[in-house]
């Protein structure tokens, strides 16, 4: 899917209602963004994040609550989101010597329109490489899965009939060429009859 066909999930976290107003105006003028969810403090966006998780979330610091920094902080580190974090043009530096090793954008204010557009898109960047390192990582654990019960398959050949490893092998790839199926089906079909 396209840059242009993707849609992206959003959560706003922020009190300030001039600037809510603003991102309102800036996520519902485009297509890309839904749903797009606001609350107003740290508290509530721990809430709606249990229940379930956004590709962007946008923190304007600090909150009534908190400053915001360690909620960006930690959806940043340990959640496969994109955060941007709104704080004030003079904490700037300070900010990001904070945050810029945890994965938080961060962006001054007051900022224009365009800077949140052209920031908007930086984030939909990262998120497509984050979707792409996240496939690896899912093929990767299936073919662990897949080589893991291949092996068990083996040792139950071995145990039960007697087979020696080598040839053990080469029965479950002979299978799985002569049946058109996978190695595992035919690991799975042995683990079903032999374990």
């Amino acid at each position: 899917m396209s840059l242009k066909e993707q849609v992206y999930s959003v959560l706003v976290v922020s009190s300030a209602e001039k600037l809510n107003e603003s991102l309102r105006e800036v996520f519902l003028q485009n297509e890309k963004y839904s749903p797009v969810q606001f609350v107003s403090n740290t508290a509530a966006a721990k809430r709606t994040l249990a229940d379930r998780s956004f590709d962007f979330v946008v923190i304007n610091s600090p909150l009534p609550d908190d400053s915001g920094y360690r909620l960006a902080a930690d959806v940043g580190e340990n959640r496969n989101m994109v955060v941007l974090l709104l704080v004030k043009e003079e904490i700037y530096d300070e900010t990001f010597s904070m945050l810029g090793d945890q994965g938080v954008f961060l962006l001054s204010k007051p900022t224009s329109r365009q800077i949140l557009l052209s920031s908007l898109d930086w984030m939909m960047t990262v998120r497509e490489k984050m979707r792409k390192t996240e496939a690896k990582s899912l093929s990767l654990a299936e073919k662990m899965e897949e080589i893991r019960i291949v092996n068990r398959a083996k040792w139950i050949l071995i145990s039960v009939l007697k087979m020696e490893e080598p040839a053990a092998h080469k029965y479950i790839e002979k299978q799985a060429m002569n049946r058109c199926i996978t190695k595992r089906e035919i690991a799975e079909e042995i683990i079903k009859t032999y374990g």
